[in-house]
Order: structure tokens, then C-alpha cells, then sequence
């Protein structure tokens, strides 16, 4: 197992057309979720919840929409249509991370996403403590209405990820980061 400054400062995504079998085993699929839960949760509200596509239910999910951009979208490019039926389907595992956040009387739902984001953070990290790499994605299928009924979304929730999960076939190309002066400013009390 990596050790865990090392896995925090190693972490990079790489595109899900670069992401392989194998992926994950079933046993370390309930461990990624497993990992997932166990963040910010103020209330104990479980504002969250996760859809997993593995197998043929990738490809399934995948012509579904597919045919619901086509008929979306009449005059697209036969390119992205066909692009559209690997949208799911690009890796070995998607877990889309769901957010169920709803008002409360004391928790703000801005919290119970923010929990939520922080689950899809967890999916990705767990998945590249087991050895993979991942991509979190959202694109048109987080948005729109139609293809959250045919991906399972109840009424109130939405999308917050999609984590494409599988063996890397290419090496990580790291971004520019920030560095801690770039980001960081320190709190004074006004007037000093």
C-alpha cells in the first residue's frame, strides 16, 4: 500500500480512454465505497449515495445515451454520436457519485454537497491507493434531466461525478500546481 502523504501528492487523473482492464474486483469496489463514506458529514444525513456501471451495464448506459444525444441533437456529426456509446463504456468501472442534498432545518444543503464532493474525492482516492487511476468527469449527462431518468437519479437528486476507474495505458501527465504563496493568504484583524 502506497503511504498516505505519498499517495496524497502522487495522485493525477488520467482520461478514461487511457483507463484499462483490469478494473476493480468486486471486493475492491465495496472497499472504494467503503472509503467513499467515510467523509464530512455533518448531521450523520448520508447526502449521498453511489451508481455503479460495471460489466454491460457500461455499454447499456452508454446506447442510451447515445440515442437520447442523437435525438437531443438531430443535425450532430455522426463522430459524436459514436463517441456518445463509449461515454460509460471508455473504462472498465464508472461510479457516479450522487448528491441527495435536500433543505434541512439545520444542516445547509450547500454542506451536504460539499459532502458529496468530498465522497467522489474519496472514490478517487481510494481507487489509486488500490493501484488504479481514475477521472472524474461530469459533461452534459451530470445536467440534463432526461439522461439523469434513464441513469437512475430520484427526484432532488443530481449528479456530482463520474469516476472513470481502471489500469492506466499511458503514464500521468501532471498539470502545473499552484504553490502554498500562490493560494494562501493568512487572516489579520482588520485595520493592522
Amino acid at each position: 500500500m502506497t503511504d498516505a502523504l505519498d499517495l496524497l501528492k502522487t495522485r493525477k487523473s488520467i482520461s478514461a480512454v487511457f483507463l484499462a482492464p483490469p478494473g476493480p474486483s468486486d471486493a475492491e469496489i465495496a472497499e472504494i465505497i467503503t472509503i467513499a463514506s467515510r467523509v464530512p458529514d455533518h448531521g450523520k444525513l448520508t447526502p449521498w449515495r453511489f451508481i455503479v456501471f460495471a460489466g454491460d451495464a457500461r455499454k447499456q448506459a452508454s446506447e442510451a445515451l447515445a440515442a437520447l444525444f442523437a435525438r437531443k441533437n438531430p443535425d450532430a456529426d455522426p463522430k459524436i454520436v459514436e463517441e456518445e456509446r463509449k461515454r460509460l463504456a471508455r473504462a472498465p468501472l464508472v461510479i457516479a457519485v450522487v448528491s441527495k442534498a435536500a433543505p434541512h432545518p439545520k444542516i445547509p444543503e450547500w454542506e451536504q454537497v460539499l459532502s458529496a464532493g468530498n465522497a467522489a474525492l474519496n472514490v478517487v482516492m481510494a481507487a489509486h491507493a488500490l493501484g488504479y487511476a481514475a477521472q472524474w468527469t461530469t459533461g452534459w449527462i451530470a445536467y440534463d434531466a432526461d439522461a439523469g431518468q434513464i441513469l437512475g437519479l430520484q427526484p432532488g437528486e443530481r449528479f456530482v461525478a463520474f469516476v472513470h476507474i481502471g489500469t492506466p495505458t499511458a503514464p500521468p501527465i501532471d498539470r502545473p500546481r499552484p504553490t502554498p504563496a500562490e493560494v494562501v493568504s493568512y487572516w489579520t484583524p482588520p485595520g493592522r
